[in-house]
Order: structure tokens, then sequence, then C-alpha cells
């Protein structure tokens, strides 16, 4: 039995579960507080967590805002705000979790509270990273308990100095996407363009539409507003361009399909969509927006990607799910065996200099 934390901000961290899953053989309980998919994988079990971040209301009515009630602890976690009934709950449902099933391994992603709490129960831990600058207490703590740190990039993406302590318990398995394997469904289209996620404000999203549009652009959008699609495949393989976020599962999903992109990186904790799009930037996978295009600019952005190719191979997305599944199994596979230090077998074929912080 494997347990995982999938993080409730955004939708990154779900569809990151999604990609792994089917290639795990063994039963996967969820903890999470995002509403369960329609459809599980089979073998999977959903746990709903309660919110830990709501304003509490304590017995006599008075309420109390977390964020007054010391949730970084002097300064040493993320959040663990004193006294709020969810965020006790939520740690309470994975202790008897855990008490009452033994499970061979935890995948976090992610949450260095969860990291450590589950570490503390006993269960061997595989913690999910992301890029940026994490070399803060809370970080630092889950990352030297973890039995593994995934990284969800191929080797040298990314400097991290917050892993290199880490040593071969960190594995890089490449850009981890939901598409990796699907075929190529139509012909790309030449003067089309996805816009995939809520990247610009609406106003600067219709007037760049506009001037795309006078200037002979076919304009699909999904994620920008009330326009969520549930699978953007075909729209990305039928576009000559796409527009997106430095998120890691966007990036992923461009590369998977081998797309024209225009990266915006939007503002993030610990700078993590920036640090990404520097190594896009370095590598000369996609154009890149230097701060908040002007509609003018963006337009320009979009014909100078459409006439240079695309090369993604770097970023090492075929068969990076299954790379990952891969740790998670060598991690289980120990469950009931002393801590044991010694390094995965390789989870990508080829290794390179580091290129961008």
């Amino acid at each position: 039995m494997i347990g995982w934390y999938v993080h409730h901000h955004g939708h990154g961290h779900l569809t990151r579960f999604l990609a792994v899953r089917p290639h795990l053989r063994e039963p996967v309980t969820v903890f999470s507080s995002l509403e369960a998919p329609a459809v599980l994988p089979p073998e999977t079990t959903w746990v709903a967590l309660p919110a830990d971040a709501d304003v509490a209301v304590a017995p006599d009515g008075t309420t109390r805002d977390p964020r007054d009630a010391d949730p970084t602890a002097n300064g040493a976690l993320h959040w663990a705000p004193i006294g709020h009934a969810g965020h006790r709950a939520r740690l309470a449902t994975i202790a008897a979790w855990i008490a009452e099933t033994h499970p061979d391994a935890f995948v976090v992603d992610v949450s260095a509270e969860v990291s450590v709490f589950v570490r503390l129960l006993g269960a061997r831990t595989v913690v999910v990273t992301q890029p940026g600058e994490r070399t803060d207490p809370a970080h630092t703590l889950a990352y030297d308990l973890a039995d593994r740190i995934l990284a969800p990039w191929a080797p040298g993406m990314h400097r991290t100095p917050s892993l290199d302590a880490r040593g071969e318990r960190v594995v890089r398995v490449g850009g981890i996407s939901r598409h990796d394997g699907r075929d190529t469904l139509t012909p790309r289209e030449p003067r089309r363009v996805l816009f995939l996620g809520r990247m610009l404000p609406p106003e600067h999203l219709a007037h760049t539409v506009e001037l795309l549009r006078t200037a002979g652009w076919q304009v699909e959008s999904a994620g920008t507003a009330d326009d969520r699609v549930d699978d953007v495949w075909p729209l990305l393989c039928r576009s000559a361009v796409v527009v997106t976020a430095a998120g890691q599962n966007s990036i992923a999903d461009a590369a998977a399909a081998g797309i024209p992109a225009v990266v915006i990186p939007q503002d993030r904790p610990f700078d993590e969509q920036h640090h990404t799009a520097r190594v896009v930037a370095a590598l000369g996978c996609a154009t890149v927006a230097a701060g908040d295009p002007s509609p003018d600019e963006l337009v320009s952005l979009i014909e100078q990607a459409a006439a240079e190719p695309a090369d993604w191979s770097m970023w090492q997305v075929r068969g990076a799910a299954a790379r990952a599944a891969a740790v998670i199994h060598e991690v289980a596979a120990r469950a009931d065996s002393p801590r044991d230090s010694a390094p995965s077998a390789t989870a990508t074929d080829t290794d390179r200099d580091e290129v961008a912080a």
C-alpha cells in the first residue's frame, strides 16, 4: 500500500499524481483537500482532508484567522497554525491511516509539514521537490528526513543548493507529463495559437486575441478563465504555438507535444517559475517573455516562436512518469528494512552540466 499527499493549490500536483499512478503496481490512498477526480484510477482511494487555512470559529462564536496563530512556528515551518481544528484533523486522519495500514511508502507532493509528520510516524517517504530557492528550515528538515527526493526535471536542468547535500537520494526523472506516450492526433495548423492557463488579465488577453486574429491567426484557449478543458492534447497537437506559464506541468506538456512555446513565468513562492523560465531560455527550448509583455509584444513573441523549431528532447519527458514510479517502488520495497542510504537505480538516460539557476 502507498500513501500519497496531493497539495490543494492549483491542479498541478493532482495532474502529476494522475500521470504517475498508472505505473504503480500497488493500491494507493490519496489525501488531499482537492475534490476527487470524477473517475479514479483502479485500486485508488481518495480521502478528503478538511481545510487548514479557513478562519476558525471557537465554541463561544469568536473567530481566529490562522495567519495570526503563529503558523510558521517561529519560522521553522511553513504552515502549522496554533489551535486550528482543520489542521489538527488533517494530520490526525493521516496518522490514523498509517497506524492502521502500515504503508510501504508515502509520497508527499508537496508539504514540508506532512513530509516530516509522516516520517515521524515511521513511514518511508518520497518527497517531491520543485525548482526555486528552497533552503529555508522547513524544506531543509523535510529533505533531510526523506528516503528519496523526487525531482521532476532532467539532470542538470536546475542548480539546486537545497539538494546538493542530499547526494544520490535526489533522483531527477525528467519532466512528468500526463501526455507522455500519446500519439499526435492531427497535423499542426501553421497559424493557430493556443493560450493555456491563466497568465494574463482578461482585458490584456482579449486585446492580444484581437491583434492575433487581425494578423490571420486562429486562437484557442484552455484554462484562461471559465474555459477549462479536460483534455488539452488535441489542442496542443493542432496548434503551431502554445502560450503558457512556466509551471512544471505546463512545460512538461509542451515538451511532450514538441510544440513551439511562448513562456510567461508567473510569480510563485520561492521563484519557482522564474527559475524554470531561465532554464527554458538557456536551453533554447522556447521563447520566454521578459516581464509582462504588452499585447503588441506578445504577438511579436508568438510570431517569433512560430518561425523557430522547437527541440524539447533535453526535457526528457518520455518515460519520466514511469521513472518516478520506479523510485517509489524502490522505496516501498525496503519498507521493513533498516534505513538504507544506497542510491536508487539511474532514473534518466543522460546527465549534463547545470544550465541555469
